[in-house]
């Protein structure tokens, strides 16, 4: 049996100066389900900063508070507090054998960040991870060129349809908007 633990698609759109960040709720270890309704995505900042998570929910769970220390530490700057986790990611010995990937996103900008160092924007507002992540970009991309639905009922439909797909995922959405 495969003891890994997978699930998760984690995706953020922009639109109409809103930001919408979910995540689906499965948790798989090898071939089961081992949860329906996991909460990957949080607010942080008194609620101005949101963050999803895909990978090892431990080390996410890490993840997540040290980028919280970090917005702490620069005032609430989200491309200066992901830089800094990934430079801190990448250096460490113990952070470096951390296996998830983080989305974050506040009113101006959404970012990808990851433990080779990885902070990435994507050019066109659209960041998602995990394993259904390049399903739920596609499908939020035709639903961005081809409704006049909002970042949030995006985000819902893209994950929706990405759970349908990827077995790794399910359609139990969670989506928070700022």
């Amino acid at each position: 049996m495969d003891h890994q633990i997978h699930g998760t698609t984690i995706l953020a759109v922009r639109r109409d100066g809103r930001v919408a960040l979910g995540g689906d709720g499965q948790v798989t270890l090898g071939d089961a389900v081992l949860k329906q309704d996991a909460k990957k995505v949080r607010r942080l900042a008194g609620g101005k900063v949101l963050a999803g998570f895909a990978g090892s929910a431990a080390d996410a769970f890490s993840l997540l508070e040290r980028f919280e220390n970090k917005l702490e530490a620069f005032k609430g700057n989200v491309k200066r507090a992901a830089i800094e986790l990934a430079k801190d990611w990448r250096s460490d010995r113990v952070l470096r054998r951390l296996e998830s990937l983080l989305v974050v996103a506040d009113g101006e900008c959404s970012l990808i960040i990851g433990g080779g160092g990885d902070v990435i924007e994507p050019s066109d507002g659209i960041a998602g991870v995990g394993s259904g992540g390049t399903l739920a970009v596609a499908a939020a991309r035709a639903l961005l060129a081809h409704s006049s639905l909002p970042a949030d009922r995006i985000v819902e439909e893209a994950l929706r349809i990405a759970g349908a797909i990827n077995i790794y995922a399910n359609e139990n959405v969670t989506v928070e908007v700022i």
